[in-house]
């Protein structure tokens, strides 16, 4: 018999140096694929990374491996990186990417700086676990946040970018413009007068990060266009309108009642695949906050809990769809969307906007336009 068929098989949990068991990936096991681990509890813990596996286990790809690299422009050197994909809208990525940004070792780093795992969100606490921030956690979070609005307004701070490296996310900022959901990549696309765009930003300081973004009419001809000014501005009163019911004793699952009622009167739709989360030493944590109606979160507010409330909103389809590089969503359909969000702190009797916007922030609200009629065959 084989001697290396005898060999027990190893678990690939993250970190575990364990023999595996029996237990099987269930999704896996559907695809065919052999993935045993030591315990649940193992599984659980290296979720995040291992389900990363599941991209990548159709049988066709590896009988036919498709042309993900199209030819360099001899000019310009710019390329798009999945020519066979199914876009849904016009955007495309324009690579190759500049290099990866060096952090200072002066500056702290998460832990997943030096391999994009952050094994400190993946202890299982369990879904009611939401931490209770004492006092000098608090204003860690108010200075990072603070520090969070500056960056996102354009200036300079000692400070770590926290979706670089993130599970592998390559740049220090998302950059999604039009159809984009989220976490869009950096490219080399150049902007053009008429697109939208959200820039989301994370910061990690002294121990904490702070987490905001906003969507910007780029130019003249976006403040113009009445849909483009409907996404967006439709978007930030939603924001603002979940938080006015932020306080001790809200049940989390309440903010997607109000959002979605916002959205809907202005005949948009709400993304359902994304939500608000917790959040402190460590970026994502428990809760998690959906942005929908009629959802299930399980858990109520209390004072000294720190959460994101970040709404994405659709002109079309809330269905979403991802690109080849695993990060930059998009809608299904190519509908512009738009997203605002905050880090909040619940108080005794209420709310802090932890990352709330300064006098001097660039973009703010634009009149919502007047809705223009329909002209029967495009006429005039």
């Amino acid at each position: 018999m084989d001697q290396a068929a005898e060999k027990p098989r190893k678990c690939p949990g993250l970190e575990c140096e364990n023999d595996a068991s029996t237990l099987q990936c269930p999704t896996c096991l559907k695809q065919g694929t052999e993935s045993y681990f030591c315990s649940q509890d193992c599984f659980k813990r290296s979720w995040g990374e291992h389900k990363k596996v599941h991209k990548s286990t159709n049988p066709l790809r590896k009988l036919f491996p498709p042309n993900i690299v199209s030819e360099p422009d001899p000019e310009s050197g710019h390329f798009n990186p999945f020519p066979t994909f199914g876009f849904t809208g016009p955007l495309r990525p324009v690579y190759p990417l500049s290099a990866k940004r060096e952090v200072p070792r002066s500056i702290p780093h998460p832990d997943y700086a030096a391999d994009g795992i952050p094994r400190s969100e993946q202890k299982f606490v369990g879904r009611h676990n939401v931490k209770v921030l004492d006092a000098k956690e608090q204003e860690g979070m108010r200075k990072v946040c603070r520090l969070a609005r500056e960056v996102l307004d354009i200036a300079a701070t000692e400070s770590y970018p926290s979706p670089l490296n993130y599970y592998h996310f390559p740049k220090s900022v998302c950059t999604s413009p039009n159809e984009v959901i989220c976490h869009g990549i950096p490219d080399q696309r150049v902007l053009l007068e008429g697109d939208i765009l959200n820039l989301d930003v994370t910061l990690y300081h002294e121990g904490f990060h702070g987490d905001l973004n906003e969507t910007y009419h780029v130019g003249e001809p976006a403040r113009a266009d009445a849909d483009s000014v409907r996404v967006v501005e439709t978007a930030r009163e939603c924001l603002d309108k979940a938080i006015e019911i932020v306080k001790p004793g809200m049940l989390f699952r309440d903010p997607g009642n109000v959002i979605e009622k916002h959205a809907k009167s202005r005949d948009c739709s709400v993304i359902k695949t994304y939500c608000g989360h917790g959040i402190n030493q460590l970026f994502h944590t428990v809760p998690n906050i959906p942005h929908y109606a009629k959802n299930k979160a399980v858990g109520t507010a209390k004072a000294g809990m720190c959460f994101t409330i970040e709404p994405m909103i659709s002109l079309g389809s809330y269905r979403d769809k991802t690109w080849p590089d695993d990060w930059t969503s998009v809608t299904t359909d190519g509908s512009r969307t738009a997203q605002f969000e905050h880090t909040l702190l619940v108080t005794e009797d209420g709310v802090e906007i932890l990352t709330a916007r300064l006098p001097t922030s660039p973009g703010g609200p634009i009149a919502m336009p007047e809705k223009v009629e329909a002209v029967p065959n495009g006429l005039k």
